[in-house]
């Protein structure tokens, strides 16, 4: 059995290979963000409001297109990711578009011995917090860097879906971080599944109330909380589009729960 450490090591290497493919893809489309797009999305734009002059850190930033729409908005952005890749592409972005963000390149755990100061908003979003075991050490994390009166806000996955094999045909995995690591052998990748890549991942499934109990035991306190039937992004299997243009597995279309939001505010 490996470590943490070495997960984190294989998830490193998967997600620069990944990182590679996702900066070319229509997925994230660089070229229409380069020329002004925001890619951030209503949920958390409407969770967060006004962000000019506030300083936000953004924890598991990939190669930083939110950090930068947030820079974009007049925050005083800071990214951090554990994919050296995807930070040097950060940080090239970032000089291109003239932006202020800066980018730290770590695991999110060891965040507090590469990082000083504290932050009016905390946030993360969408396929975040499966790569990480321990979800009240990430609390820690994210109370440390939150200055009294700041808010996090948490976008993710529903744990509903990751329950589910791959196609959406059968219930695989447990909905609480009770089996384990999940160690799969992957080709491709969300934005190109035909992608000429593969490469050993390791991810943990966290129930809601996994996830709500460790921020409540930080002292945190939840100000909204949302489920949602839809994924913005296509990025599942046996997804139709919505009217709306947000994707739903075909079959439990507004039956099951796709995404939710968080926000929590740490008291004064």
């Amino acid at each position: 059995m490996e470590s943490p450490v070495d997960y984190f090591e294989l998830n490193r290497q998967a997600w620069n290979l990944r990182t590679g493919v996702h900066k070319d893809s229509a997925f994230y489309d660089v070229d229409s963000f380069k020329q002004g797009k925001n890619s951030l999305n209503p949920l958390e734009l409407e969770a967060l409001g006004d962000v000019k002059g506030k300083k936000l850190l953004h924890l598991q930033c990939h190669f930083g297109q939110d950090t930068l729409s947030w820079a974009r908005l007049g925050a005083k952005a800071t990214g951090v990711d554990l994919s050296d890749e995807a930070i040097m592409l950060a940080r090239q972005l970032n000089e291109e578009l003239k932006l202020d963000a800066e980018f730290v390149c770590c695991n999110v755990y060891d965040l507090p011995q590469h990082l000083e100061g504290q932050f009016d908003l905390v946030f993360t979003s969408y396929g975040v917090i499966g790569w990480l075991p321990d979800l009240d050490k990430w609390a820690q994390v994210i109370a440390h860097f939150l200055k009294p009166g700041g808010t996090f806000f948490l976008a993710e996955f529903h744990p509903a879906i990751w329950m589910f094999d791959n196609s959406f045909t059968r219930v695989e995995y447990p909905y609480f971080n009770t089996g384990g690591p999940i160690v799969e052998e992957s080709t491709g990748t969300y934005a190109d599944t035909e992608a000429p890549i593969s490469y050993t991942e390791v991810s943990w499934n966290h129930s809601l109330s996994e996830v709500i109990g460790a921020l409540l035991r930080q002292k945190l306190q939840l100000v909204d909380f949302q489920e949602l039937p839809y994924s913005y992004y296509n990025c599942f299997a046996n997804t139709v589009q919505g009217p709306d243009g947000y994707w739903r597995i075909k079959g439990f279309e507004d039956k099951l729960p796709m995404m939710y939001s968080m926000k929590m505010v740490k008291p004064l």
